[in-house]
């Protein structure tokens, strides 16, 4: 069940001289991944099934993933009236495939599964919020306010779930921690560099993953404060069955941060080199 309708938002609150331009490619980027939220449910379907009730709860995320997507897209066609949101996820969709093609998960496990889809909800949850945090522009602002609570609920619903699993499958804290962090990892896979190409660069110029990677990056880990990574790091630590709120929690936080701001200077030194 949506949370909230795209018809819902005040569209005419959007405000062009509010815009920063350097968040337009990573709106129009996060749009296309959101709205092929249908082929990862295709995924978890296959990987879980004969489980009615996941099922049916993956079937009702890919609804509101979708809704994301179309929002943004929508937003993204006011910022740059000569972008065509439905263009670009064709082309996205012909770029980037997923194999949904399975019998079991990709992580070992129905509970590793699980553990990968909270950390893709933690990072999304910590995105949508430091966009609205970092955005002026009104109507934005209110879109990623509401897309960063559906993420958060998102979290929770695959954490429950995953704790469901736990119960039966017993992974230990070191073989959760090496699959979160491992997906954690996977930010910077082709996902997010074909999103950022299909997006945002003309299809008469070669995919350079590196490039793309590095122009995403570079703009979107400018966003990010201390307090969304304290925030993404209590929910790590959550989900690998860490105590949260703590010492070491706080401890990962900062040093999570000073990684983030570090690779963000590397990542637009890269653009600077690449643009001559």
């Amino acid at each position: 069940m949506k949370h909230w309708r795209i018809e819902q938002m005040d569209w005419d609150s959007f405000d062009p001289a509010k815009v920063d331009p350097d968040i337009i490619p990573l709106v129009k980027a996060a749009s296309v991944v959101e709205r092929n939220a249908h082929d990862y449910t295709t995924y978890l379907q296959h990987v879980f099934v004969g489980d009615a009730d996941f099922s049916q709860a993956a079937a009702n995320w890919s609804v509101e993933e979708i809704q994301h997507g179309d929002a943004l897209g929508r937003w993204a066609m006011l910022a740059d009236p000569t972008w065509d949101y439905w263009t670009a996820f064709e082309r996205y969709r012909e770029s980037f495939k997923i194999d949904v093609d399975v019998d079991a998960s990709v992580r070992g496990s129905r509970t590793g599964e699980l553990i990968a889809r909270c950390m893709v909800e933690t990072g999304t949850s910590s995105f949508y919020t430091a966009l609205a945090d970092g955005t002026d522009e009104p109507l934005l602002k209110a879109i990623c306010k509401q897309i960063a609570a559906d993420e958060y609920r998102h979290f929770k619903l695959f954490y429950d779930h995953m704790n469901r699993y736990l119960q039966r499958e017993k992974l230990s804290t070191w073989e959760r921690t090496k699959i979160a962090l491992g997906r954690v990892t996977e930010s910077e896979d082709d996902e997010l560099a074909s999103a950022y190409y299909t997006t945002n660069v003309s299809s008469d110029q070669p995919y350079d993953h590196k490039q793309c990677i590095a122009a995403y990056m570079a703009k979107a880990m400018g966003y990010y404060q201390p307090k969304h990574i304290d925030r993404v790091t209590a929910m790590i630590f959550k989900t690998i069955g860490f105590t949260p709120h703590s010492r070491w929690q706080r401890l990962a936080a900062n040093t999570m941060y000073r990684l983030i701001r570090w690779r963000q200077r590397g990542f637009a030194k890269k653009m600077r080199v690449a643009q001559g």
